[in-house]
């Protein structure tokens, strides 16, 4: 190292080139690199599914669904199988391990499927493999809406569609809410019987009408002669003016027995916005674009376009990612500033200006350093990112200051600028290196952290590691070639002096101040070790039993006030889609003026999707900014009661969890060997939960009691008149979606629109259908002469998880409770609950993910304690000094639990873990510096007792500023406030700290109560090693020890 450090000195003009080469490049990365909330994390999920025409639900299970699970359950990496069988229908979805690589899970599971195809029925559809690409959400929707007819709002949003597509950052767009247009002959059931007709000649005359004719040419004497035969539809004329049937000299066509007009298909929902018929366009980004830049092409297109639009036609923008990026960015960012500002007024006061500039130096070049690899990564800049930032900050200058501290001692003794940083470079170069491969010895673990929560978090170590890694260079490199350039010998006072005097050579109890008075308290804490370390265990054990006694509890996630919110309206009937909408507009109406609720997006369907068959429709609201406001559990709370006496629905509240989601907090998988088991056990869990109380929005997954009718098909009466089940199944089409017979292509269409013939709307009834003649081989016969109409009970749908029936229970919990509290105590009801003998249950969503996140994390700690205890007994030599050094982890936790109890915050599983694990990293780098000193000065001749308090007098400065910038940079986020020096706000409790709280306050308050017992408990374990090894030694003097002989006057 010595050999680098002198090549650094001797090229010192170099040197400094590069530095501001790494200085522009990290600036360049940083306004480059893509910009956004969350980290962009991708869960490989695959979708297989087939059909199978006519199958029930459970041999659904039995033919398609359970060949394939036994296929597919051997895939490797799989980490969860769900699947789904309903009539005619099966599908299972395959998730793997977040963070894998999906293209090879997609051939993974196409080998896997191609394999089961022969397994199944021969008459089952070949297996559709696709992804589900969960990184593809819209970053913004732009809602169009107005008192305009239905065709202009398509119209417009196709166009919009078209124009933003072409955009280099959007991957694609989708239209919700849009219908199909098609080319509507709706025929009269009395016509039929007036003119004899049947749909069969309808159809065909259709069809026989609108064909391409290749006519040819004629050659003739006089040239050639190109042919064309007029055979397509071109508009509703054409249709209107075919003909149906001739009677005589009387030509029946379609304009007498039909209704020709252009409409929409029959709408499967609705779509509003603040009580306004709306399309949604859904924009979705590319991997790797801006965000922010995005957004911001997206809103010009669609303000350019709205300049020839309809005056009454407005836009809305819902769920504006950018926004709370820009937001969550500015504030993390303001946050780094002003880090970066209290630790460089610290390092200002401590050391000088001059000291400071150079220390100071080192965030910038460490920060632009990381983020330029970051980039080059193909990172984002995210708030786990950017959080990571903040929390080097007060780490980055500790290796700085440590060398600068040294230069300036050797300054004030006589050194030349380029003698002390030299000098102090290469004195301090192993020290610094121990102790920074101690930090980042913690944060290695955490880059194996598996499932979404790790791949979420992984950010943070990788930053903290190349950031803390790029400190190293400019603390031991940089810095010190800089110094050695601008470095001045400052004039002395015959204070500091005698006080420098006093620190190298002389008593270090006279010195005055702060120092004298910290020396003269570790001369009595040294002459008493044993009473000083049992006095600090004894503080650490208080500590645990005060949080035992005073705690909070734990939480898995923090929560963070979220800017959005979903209503979901359910009911459990055969409901239409006009009746679902009515139900849904009754909860609009009562939205509409909440307090804090900005706008209302609200959709009515008849399938919400993913299995929720009683979700009869969301509302997607947007909050107002939080500052403006109540929180969203007090919204939800009020929104609850608002709804509390619709009749016939279930209103549940959703709000935007941030961060890793895996839906409600509480999830119970109920499974069994029958049906009927599985459902008598589903009930008495959620009897538990309501004993239990505090449970909120409680769901299951049974399948919904319904009524369906069945056709029943007399084949042997159908067979005398030759009528077959397809010509049935075209009678039963004309009831509901129509027969398509055709297409064509009108000239202001941009593509085919598809021509259907069906009854009018009131004549669609089962009555009608009974009356309907059909063509048989005895003329037009009605069909209730071979079908009969039977009322059934709806088929539901069969859930499996991991080749188990499984039904799932999902709930929220009430405002103020802990989800790990509801779940210890559920666990205890459901013990009483006496389910039946072949019911089972497990807990899964964030019970299951925090069960995961506890068994890393102490996994983690582990292999961060050996890797560091490795590190220190290499730099050491010694078992017992490594153990003293390693002793500030066990004071820090106890400082993280003190510092629970005073802010009154649960332990955090993943925050607070983390932040134990990192703070392991950090509070032993102070007992590096104090034990490497007092290790050179006893080499240099010194007894215990002067080394250790000549020790405590050198090394109190840098130690207590290291602590305290690393503290004072977490400060902003211990205290939830953002600081931004250049609006010159100061706002406290803003979403972006949120986050970090938890975090950042073990990190502060562990890192203040292990400095302070370090200072005094560290030299005085050091003295129970030395008083023992004295009275092992024959002849030893009592006085080497613990006398002051030694210490000059």
């Amino acid at each position: 190292m010595n050999s680098l450090i002198d090549a650094a000195f001797s090229r010192g003009r170099a040197m400094m080139i590069l530095l501001g080469m790494i200085l522009a490049f990290g600036a360049v990365a940083y306004i480059s690199i893509p910009k956004e909330a969350n980290p962009e994390v991708p869960l490989p999920l695959v979708y297989v599914s087939t059909t199978l025409d006519g199958i029930s639900p459970s041999d659904a299970e039995r033919l398609l669904i359970e060949p394939m699970e036994a296929e597919f359950g051997a895939i490797e990496g799989l980490e969860k199988m769900s699947a789904e069988a309903t009539e005619g229908f099966a599908s299972v979805q395959l998730e793997f391990a977040a963070g894998g690589d999906i293209d090879e899970a997609l051939d993974k599971v196409r080998e896997a499927a191609d394999t089961v195809q022969s397994d199944l029925p021969e008459d089952a559809t070949t297996l559709n493999v696709t992804e589900i690409n969960t990184a593809l959400f819209p970053i913004i929707t732009a809602v169009l809406s107005g008192p305009l007819p239905e065709r202009t709002l398509n119209d417009v949003a196709e166009a919009v569609q078209d124009k933003l597509e072409a955009l280099p950052g959007v991957l694609e767009v989708d239209i919700g809410g849009a219908r199909e247009e098609f080319l509507e002959v709706l025929i009269d059931p009395t016509v039929f019987q007036t003119y004899n007709l049947s749909f069969e000649t309808l159809t065909s005359q259709l069809q026989r009408n609108n064909q391409l004719i290749a006519a040819g040419a004629i050659e003739t004497g006089g040239g050639r002669i190109v042919l064309k035969v007029p055979g397509l539809i071109e508009d509703l004329e054409d249709v209107m003016a075919m003909p149906v049937k001739v009677d005589g000299t009387t030509v029946v066509t379609f304009g007498d027995v039909a209704t020709v007009r252009r409409t929409f298909e029959d709408p499967t929902g609705y779509a509003r916005i603040d009580g306004q018929p709306s399309l949604a366009l859904e924009v979705t980004k590319r991997s790797g674009a801006n965000i922010i830049d995005t957004v911001a092409a997206t809103k010009a297109v669609i303000d350019e376009m709205s300049s020839d639009w309809p005056e009454s036609l407005r836009v809305t923008y819902l769920q504006d990612q950018s926004e709370q990026v820009k937001t969550l960015l500015s504030d993390l960012e303001a946050n780094v500033m002003a880090a970066v500002m209290l630790v460089m007024i610290v390092i200002v006061f401590a050391l000088g200006l001059r000291s400071a500039i150079l220390v100071g130096l080192s965030i910038p070049g460490a920060f632009l350093a990381g983020v330029a690899i970051i980039w080059a990564m193909g990172f984002t800049m995210n708030i786990v990112v950017l959080f990571a930032l903040i929390l080097v900050v007060g780490m980055l200058v500790d290796g700085a200051i440590v060398t600068v501290e040294l230069a300036d001692r050797r300054l004030q003794e006589g050194d030349s600028p380029k003698a002390a940083y030299a000098h102090a470079a290469k004195r301090m170069a192993w020290p610094i290196i121990a102790s920074t491969a101690t930090t980042l010895s913690v944060f290695f673990p955490l880059l194996f952290w598996t499932g979404l929560i790790g791949q979420f978090m992984k950010y943070l170590p990788i930053t903290v590691i190349l950031t803390l890694g790029a400190s190293l260079f400019m603390a031991l490199i940089f810095i010190p070639v800089l110094g050695g350039m601008i470095g001045r010998n400052q004039p002395q006072t015959a204070k500091a002096k005698a006080t420098l005097h006093a620190a190298e050579r002389g008593d270090p109890r006279r010195i005055p101040g702060f120092t004298g008075a910290y020396v003269r308290l570790l001369e009595r804490a040294i002459l008493r070790p044993w009473t000083t370390v049992v006095l600090a265990l004894a503080l650490l054990l208080g500590g645990f039993a005060l949080y035992g006694q005073f705690g909070r509890g734990i939480s898995f996630f923090p929560s963070v006030e979220p800017e959005f919110m979903q209503v979901q309206v359910r009911a459990r009937d055969n409901l239409s889609i006009y009746e679902r909408d009515d139900l849904v507009r009754k909860v609009e109406d009562r939205l509409t003026g909440t307090e804090g609720i900005e706008s209302v997006y609200a959709r009515s369907t008849m399938s919400a999707g993913g299995g929720e068959e009683d979700v009869i429709g969301t509302l997607q609201l947007d909050l107002v900014d939080w500052q403006a406001r109540r929180t969203a559990a007090e919204i939800g709370e009020d929104i609850r009661a608002k709804m509390a006496d619709i009749a016939g629905i279930d209103v549940q509240v959703e709000t935007e969890s941030g961060g890793p989601s895996s839906g409600k907090p509480v999830n119970l998988r109920v499974s069994a060997e029958d049906f009927t088991e599985q459902s008598a056990a589903v009930d008495k869990v959620l009897a538990a939960m309501e004993r239990v109380g505090g449970f909120t929005d409680v769901t299951d997954t049974r399948p919904l009691p319904g009524v369906e009718v069945a056709i029943n098909v007399d084949r042997a009466e159908a067979a005398r008149f030759g009528a077959d089940v397809s010509l049935l199944g075209q009678a039963v089409q004309l009831l509901t979606q129509g027969i398509t017979v055709t297409d064509y292509r009108p000239p202001d269409a941009d593509g085919e629109l598809d021509v259907r013939v069906r009854f009018p709307n009131d004549s669609r009834s089962l009555s009608e259908l009974t009356n309907l003649r059909v063509p048989t081989s005895a003329g037009l016969v009605p069909i209730s002469n071979f079908v009969t109409f039977e009322p059934v009970e709806r088929v539901g749908v069969i859930r499996r998880i991991d080749e188990q029936r499984v039904t799932t229970i999902e709930a929220n919990v009430a405002p103020g409770l802990l989800v790990n509290d509801q779940v210890t105590a559920l666990r205890a009801a459901l013990v009483e609950a006496d389910l039946p003998d072949s019911a089972s249950y497990e807990f899964a969503g964030e019970a299951e993910d925090q069960q995961e996140s506890m068994t890393f994390l102490a996994l983690a700690f582990v292999a961060a304690i050996v890797l560091m205890f490795l590190i220190l007994v290499v730099q050491f030599n010694s078992f017992y000094q490594s153990f003293v050094v390693m002793s500030a982890i066990v004071f820090s936790i106890g400082g993280v639990l003190l510092g629970l109890i005073v802010t009154g915050r649960p332990f955090g599983i993943v925050m607070g873990g983390v932040g134990v694990i990192a703070l392991a990293g950090i509070v032993v780098n102070n007992n590096i510096v104090l034990i490497d000193a007092y290790n050179d000065l006893r080499k240099g001749g010194l007894s215990p007792l002067e080394a250790a308090l000549r020790t405590g007098a050198q090394r109190l400065r840098p130690v207590v500023l290291t602590s305290i910038t690393t503290a004072l940079g977490l400060m902003p986020m211990v205290l939830g406030m953002n600081i931004n020096f250049i609006s010159r706000e100061i706002v406290f409790g803003a979403p972006s700290t949120q986050y970090w709280t938890e975090l950042s306050s073990a990190i502060a308050g562990g890192l203040v109560i292990a400095t302070v017992l370090t200072l005094v408990v560290t030299p005085a374990m050091l003295m129970l090693r030395e008083k023992r090894e004295t009275r092992a030694t024959p002849g030893s003097r009592r006085g080497a020890i613990e006398g002051t002989a030694s210490l000059p006057h």
